[in-house]
């Protein structure tokens, strides 16, 4: 069974950050790298069978990074990447959505606040970017503390979807 859990806020008061003391970096991915992102792509999810990008062409994947609705940012630690959190600004009937499309660490690079860091970064930049909604979705695939982080930053659940597990997460 896969359960997709739904997750938002709807105003920036609702937002609790959790930064956190580091010598790690967020930098701002101004010119899209297809080679780059799915590196961090494979490197972030590969653990949590994420698998709808894997097979997109070179010129797919690029459209939607360039995209001017499309935010990349990427933590670095000790000059490494460790992970990503990429934003989609959505306009639906002229309310200013920001989907916080994919967000997430490299193996070596959890246990240490570091996505509680980088979450929050990602929740300020869309509110600051003018949102007046932040959502995004997380599944029982995903890392097990993963809905909890959410949680904690404000986000409120809003809709739950359980279906037969695809083919392709098997």
């Amino acid at each position: 069974m896969l359960v997709t859990t739904y997750l938002h806020m709807t105003a920036p008061e609702q937002f609790e950050p959790a930064f956190i003391e580091t010598t790690a970096t967020i930098a701002h991915i101004s010119s899209p790298d297809v080679t780059f992102y799915r590196f961090l792509y494979e490197a972030v999810g590969k653990d949590w069978r994420w698998r709808d990008r894997l097979d997109w062409s070179d010129e797919r994947l690029y459209a939607v990074l360039a995209a001017p609705t499309t935010s990349l940012y990427v933590l670095y630690e000790g000059g490494l990447p460790g992970g990503y959190i990429e934003l989609d600004r959505q306009n639906a009937d002229e309310d200013e959505n920001t989907e916080i499309a994919y967000f997430g660490l490299r193996p070596t690079f959890t246990g240490r606040g570091l996505g509680k860091h980088l979450l929050s970064f990602g929740v300020r930049q869309a509110w600051d970017d003018g949102a007046r909604r932040v959502w995004l979705h997380t599944c029982n695939l995903d890392s097990p503390h993963a809905l909890a982080n959410y949680k904690k930053r404000g986000f409120s659940v809003y809709d739950v979807l359980r279906e037969p597990m695809p083919a392709r997460f098997l």
